[in-house]
């Protein structure tokens, strides 16, 4: 009997195994695939002439679902927004009222994220570097993530009881892209390794 293949976990969250018996939609394969491209290989490195082989398609068939490659870009950026506020969201559901072990929930799995032989740092952190012109929509889309992610930090601070809620959130932010680009450095050796024991004694520090 043919056995049924495991659908593998990505660093962003999504699987890489299709479910048996399926057969994903082009637009679907193209989504994928540049997913895939875009955060392995950066966006502004791969070509649709790469995406449309990996996803086995033609071009005209990426352009009717997604009108340029900007959009397709846009579309890759969402769908990672999407998986970051499910696992912050969910670190914050596992600890109902008690915001300093739901900030720290969250650190401890970006730590075993980090870890993985796949991680890239945040996709959206990457397009940000990738498109300096504030007026791209990759950056629009990634900047406005950011400051949402420091609005949210902020609060958190502030319903803890931090003395400045905004410096124990923007210090928290801090430590969220640290982990992000230094574990692509040092890997899980390095200092990402203490970012949950740091994260708590600066939020113990900021307490009054």
């Amino acid at each position: 009997m043919k056995k049924t293949p495991q659908a593998a976990r990505r660093p962003d969250g999504r699987d890489t195994a299709q479910k048996a018996g399926s057969l994903p939609r082009a637009a679907d394969r193209i989504r994928s695939s540049a997913q895939d491209l875009f955060y392995h290989q950066g966006i502004r490195a791969v070509g649709v002439d790469a995406i449309v082989a990996e996803a086995g398609v033609t071009k005209p068939s990426l352009y009717r679902s997604f009108a340029s490659k900007d959009e397709l870009v846009v579309a890759y950026l969402r769908d990672y927004e999407v998986e970051f506020w499910r696992r912050f969201n969910a670190a914050v559901e596992a600890h109902p009222g008690d915001p300093r072990a739901q900030i720290l929930a969250y650190f401890a799995g970006l730590t075993k994220r980090t870890c993985m032989a796949e991680y890239r740092g945040c996709g959206l952190t990457n397009a940000c570097i990738e498109y300096p012109e504030p007026d791209h929509p990759a950056r629009q889309v990634s900047v406005a993530n950011k400051r949402q992610v420091r609005a949210r930090l902020i609060e958190l601070a502030r319903e803890m009881g931090a003395r400045d809620p905004e410096a124990l959130g923007d210090g928290l932010q801090l430590l969220l892209e640290g982990a992000c680009v230094s574990s692509q450095v040092f890997g899980a050796e390095g200092p990402v390794r203490y970012l949950a024991d740091t994260a708590a004694r600066l939020i113990d520090a900021s307490l009054a």
